[in-house]
């Protein structure tokens, strides 16, 4: 129980990895039917069906403003990173680069937890970062960045779209960081309800802007809003793996990484798809790369303001 006790944010950690494996493999379904602003309004509806399991655990003595604020640049960052992925796409992006490209935002998160937030790692730690980077990168389907990354590098060349997956990458590895930055003054609640509430004035600025449109489908809209929830969900077992202590140096290539594995396993079990050897090799450096960067003899408590889901 104590060794659980000490590797709680690992388990919130792997919740949260799950969640957003789901919300992506359930994204592909109504990201062709509906732009990236109704997007977000369906996302939004998903997670406001979270509201009553979280807000009746948020103490009014627990308000802060600076993780208030924190909380809602959080939401803010990643719809804009999110559009910033769409535009990527519109200016001519391939998804076969600006994804793989994208989800080396954890990257960004580690530079700001090491030179920003001052965050200490060992050495196994650094050696566990250098493996799940390549890890990363053939689980998304890129294995070409090392077969061939003459080829892969062809289209990157300087043009409007590049600018769009950088911007992308930059804000979701801000976002994650801003994540720990949140949970450093508030509980995971109520970083969870700052979160929600900036998605909704965003969403409503979407409507009052006439971006939204609202041709979509009941079957689009469920499927979306179930996506919205587990997302939501993504987003607040992130909250608590740093509440519960975990470094972002640690927390955000392990979901990274983690995220991959599951939707290659639901992609396994759903679409009843084969694994490479290449595929096979990632998911070892996986493994093994999570296991470097969980390396840790620090014992790190649960503060007494903590999610408890588990209990």
């Amino acid at each position: 129980m104590n060794v659980l006790r000490e590797r709680i944010w690992l388990v919130y950690t792997t919740l949260a990895a799950l969640s957003w494996s789901v919300w992506g493999t359930l994204t592909k379904y109504v990201s062709g039917e509906v732009n990236p602003y109704t997007y977000q309004i369906l996302f939004t509806a998903g997670m406001l069906f979270s509201l009553p399991f979280v807000i009746y655990r948020c103490k009014k003595k627990d308000v802060n403003l600076k993780g208030i604020v924190w909380g809602t640049s959080t939401g803010l960052l990643a719809v804009i990173g999110n559009i910033s992925v769409y535009q990527s796409f519109k200016m001519g992006g391939q998804a076969s680069v600006v994804i793989p490209f994208t989800n080396l935002y954890s990257l960004v998160t580690i530079l700001i937890a090491l030179l920003i937030f001052k965050e200490k790692i060992r050495l196994i730690n650094g050696i566990g970062i250098l493996i799940v980077v390549p890890a990363i990168i053939i689980l998304s389907g890129q294995s070409q960045l090392f077969t061939g990354p003459g080829l892969f590098f062809q289209h990157m060349k300087p043009e409007i779209w590049v600018l769009f997956a950088f911007l992308a990458l930059f804000l979701f590895g801000l976002f994650s960081a801003t994540q720990k930055l949140t949970a450093n003054f508030i509980p995971t609640e109520w970083s969870y309800l700052s979160f929600i509430a900036s998605s909704v004035l965003i969403s409503v600025g979407f409507i009052l802007s006439g971006l939204v449109e609202f041709k979509f489908s009941t079957q689009t809209f469920w499927v979306g809003s179930l996506a919205g929830l587990v997302d939501g969900l993504g987003v607040l077992f992130v909250y608590a793996a740093y509440r519960a202590g975990g470094k972002a140096s640690q927390v955000s290539p392990v979901v990274a990484t983690l995220q991959q594995l599951f939707t290659i396993g639901l992609a396994l079990s759903l679409l009843k798809e084969k694994l490479s050897m290449v595929e096979f090799a990632g998911i070892g450096l996986a493994v093994i790369g999570s296991w470097f960067l969980l390396s840790d003899k620090k014992v790190i408590p649960i503060r007494p303001l903590d999610f408890k889901l588990l209990n």
